[in-house]
């Protein structure tokens, strides 16, 4: 009878791992206006708003990773800074951020998100696209090509992931829809 009782909890619990499994791999980014997510350049970080949906219960996690062309500057510390040529095109770099959406804010498996990159870190370490390494390399301005967004629920469980990519460079603000094509996985 014990044996026949474990059995039938293992089979109870292993429905719910499947039902919840199931039940995550639905979410998307909400349609209409929330079809794919804004973003606005904010000079050295880039940040995404969107709402998702079709999210089960526990707190949800939302990751940016973004990549972007650099302008930078270079300080002669002879001048006090004041001769600054332009850096020599800088490799691009990615930057991240993240944002964990507690369970009690989804509402009917609906959330809003928005979630913001940390800036790159700036002055360069060594300055390397600089004359010399007594420079100091400043990083002035990011202009993104791409972002990827990756949403968990819970933690640790990837249930979508929305690759974006901008048809020309981002400037400062706004970023404008018809410049952004998102592809949800």
């Amino acid at each position: 009878m014990l044996r026949r009782a474990l059995i039938v909890s293992a089979l109870v619990a292993a429905m719910a791992i499947s039902a919840t499994t199931a039940f995550a791999s639905s979410v998307h980014l909400k349609g209409g206006t929330h079809a794919e997510p804004d973003f606005t350049d904010n000079g050295l970080t880039l940040t995404a708003a969107g709402e998702l949906a079709g999210l089960g219960n526990g707190d949800v996690v939302v990751t940016m990773s973004a990549t972007a062309d650099v302008t930078a500057t270079c300080s002669n510390p002879s001048q006090d800074g004041v001769h600054q040529p332009p850096g020599q095109n800088p490799a691009p770099i990615t930057v991240t951020g993240s944002s964990t959406i507690p369970a009690t804010e989804i509402k009917n498996g609906n959330t809003p998100f928005t979630v913001t990159t940390e800036p790159p870190e700036t002055p360069i370490a060594g300055a390397p696209d600089c004359p010399n390494k007594s420079w100091t390399e400043l990083i002035t301005d990011v202009a993104f090509t791409s972002a990827t967004i990756t949403v968990e629920q819970p933690e640790g469980t990837l249930v979508l992931t929305v690759d974006c990519t901008f048809s020309s460079p981002t400037s400062d603000g706004s970023v404008p829809g018809n410049n952004v094509t998102c592809v949800q996985s």
